[in-house]
């Protein structure tokens, strides 16, 4: 096997965040000393979700084996999973921070998956993966992200399934969403006008509504970012707890960012 240096395009100050994260559960377990150190498993671990290095080629670069770089990845992915906010947590903040309005929009995160793998199969998309749910500020923040569901659940199913709709409607908050949640139980989701020829104003109404929706919808695109949510080699059933840990990883540099 050859060996390069590489580079991974995050801050010292995200590897410092998830370092701490380590460091503080090995002490709370008063594990004994291990092969690699919080830093250098926390280095293991981001090279992992933003470049979507497999565990064969961590293990090397990092002198562990392949089984070691999958265990120290559960473990970092679990631990930042578990910090992501509750649905109703989430939605609190949203209403101290008195937010203009929410943005509420489905991602399907394509999986390796084969054919006979049915449920998991999107016809909109033409390819396997999982639907998750995503909540976003205004300015596209990741405010929460919901479990892992098979490909083919439409939006609007996913959005009932997770109780979203109910939470949503007791914030009291305007909710901007795509067409895919239009028939939404809760009175304060704004979906866009359907149908062709429509009136002056329904068509003036929709321009406005993309306008304020586009960027929190890129909350969707963030999440992308990180490699390794562009094609899922891992079971679907853990792909939910994935996203959550990305999210808390992404808000941590956004906000990093935004202190300067």
């Amino acid at each position: 096997m050859l060996f390069y240096r590489a580079a991974v395009d995050l801050s010292r100050s995200t590897l410092n965040y998830v370092a701490g994260v380590i460091r503080r559960h090995r002490k709370a377990l008063a594990s004994p000393w291990r092969r690699l150190s919080p830093a250098r498993q926390a280095l293991l671990v981001l090279v992992h979700l933003r470049k979507d290095e497999t565990y064969l080629e961590l293990g090397a670069g990092f002198g562990v084996s392949a089984t070691t770089a999958w265990r120290y990845v559960q473990e970092v992915v679990t631990l930042l999973s578990a910090r992501s906010p509750k649905l109703a947590q989430a939605l609190r903040k949203a209403r101290r921070d008195r937010l203009g309005h929410l943005v509420l929009d489905g991602t399907l995160i394509r999986t390796d998956r084969v054919a006979a793998d049915r449920p998991y199969y999107s016809k909109k998309h033409c390819f396997h993966g999982v639907n998750i749910q995503v909540i976003a500020a205004p300015d596209g923040t990741i405010l929460w992200t919901s479990g892992a569901m098979p490909g083919k659940t439409h939006d609007l199913t996913a959005a009932r399934v997770w109780g979203i709709l109910r939470e949503l409607e007791k914030t009291g908050l305007l909710v901007l969403a795509d067409k895919a949640y239009q028939g939404a139980e809760a009175v304060n989701v704004i979906t866009p006008y359907k149908g062709k020829n429509k009136p002056a104003g329904q068509k003036q109404a929709n321009r406005s509504h993309a306008r304020l929706r586009g960027p929190g919808e890129r909350a969707n695109a963030q999440l992308k970012s990180w490699r390794i949510l562009r094609r899922l080699r891992c079971s679907p059933g853990k792909a939910g707890h994935l996203v959550k840990a990305i999210a808390v990883l992404q808000n941590h540099r956004v906000a990093q960012a935004a202190r300067g």
